[in-house]
């Protein structure tokens, strides 16, 4: 697997338009056909009657693919069809194909998870966008950002890219209330258990925890943050507001611990910031964000997790 993997990785960097969109099609097609009828492949074979076109390439054939796998978003509407290079890539996918054949049939199927990978990642690398909406409320545009988040993590094949968002959103809050320095930022894989810090941040005897997902164990962290002397407060998501609060009642801690939805945390903070000036709330929130992309490339390795700002604001 790890030389199939290699030999992959030497296509790619000979043919690097293979991790185009429309390369992606084009291997993902040729790779079913693989799959279908075995190898080696006939590349004449594979264009079309006219000759312009890669047999069987398209947006329902690539979606069907990527379905296959759990993922929904597409990845291109004509579904590489118009790429003027398809007919190329495919000739060099299919000769690259048919060499490794000839030192024995390779796993058609590891194959496609390699494709699907690349997938995954060129959906990650387009990152949330901030598409503040002046019409809409300010939890309408946190939401989104989250929602983004969210559509991204789906395709990523496991990463939680909400919950980190979530963590650097309430890092960077907190660094502009009380000044870079005070609070201490963790990269999101690096978990409360597994160290000696009483929670994601600690601001003087408040022990704070963001959190999408609330458990048990959160639970017990902040009946031990009670009895070190500590006030815990929890910020998560509506949906989390929910469970941690019949966990805490479970665990008779439901009045001693504060909980707060992360989006209601965030939006109040953002209007005390702007005066209560609705005209000043884009530009508290593009700071808010401008923070948190400084804290994410201090703290963690993957760049999707930066929000897209657009055009800087003239302040």
């Amino acid at each position: 697997m790890k030389n199939l993997n290699q030999e992959l990785t030497g296509l790619c960097e000979q043919h690097p338009k293979l991790l185009n969109k429309g390369g992606l099609c084009v291997a993902l097609v040729v790779t079913q056909h693989a799959k279908e009828k075995g190898l080696p492949l006939d590349a004449a074979s594979l264009r079309t009657a006219e000759g312009g076109q890669v047999v069987g390439l398209g947006k329902a054939a690539v979606q069907k693919i990527l379905e296959s796998h759990g993922i929904t978003k597409v990845l291109a509407e004509e579904g590489g069809r118009t790429s003027r290079g398809s007919l190329g890539m495919m000739k060099e996918y299919v000769d690259w194909l048919n060499k490794i054949h000839l030192r024995g049939n390779p796993d058609m199927q590891a194959v496609e998870l390699w494709w699907i990978g690349k997938v995954r990642l060129h959906f990650a690398a387009e990152g949330p966008r901030l598409n503040f909406d002046p019409g809409q409320s300010l939890t309408a545009n946190v939401g989104d950002l989250l929602a983004q988040a969210k559509a991204i993590q789906s395709n990523s094949g496991g990463a939680n890219y909400v919950g980190a968002m979530l963590q650097h959103l309430v890092g960077a809050k907190l660094d502009l209330v009380l000044g870079i320095g005070k609070a201490r930022h963790h990269g999101f894989s690096v978990a409360d258990q597994a160290t000696d810090r009483s929670g994601d941040f600690q601001i003087n005897k408040v022990s704070i925890h963001v959190t999408t997902h609330p458990t048990e164990a959160l639970v017990r962290k902040c009946g031990e943050n009670i009895n070190n002397g500590l006030k815990p407060l929890i910020v998560t998501t509506a949906e989390g507001v929910v469970g941690v609060k019949f966990l805490l009642e479970n665990s008779g801690l439901h009045k001693r611990v504060d909980v707060v939805d992360c989006s209601q945390f965030l939006t109040v903070n953002l209007y005390e910031r702007s005066l209560f000036m609705v005209d000043e709330c884009k530009i508290t929130l593009t700071k808010l964000l401008e923070r948190y992309n400084q804290i994410v490339d201090e703290c963690e390795t993957d760049p999707v997790l930066k929000v897209n700002l657009g055009r800087p604001l003239s302040y």
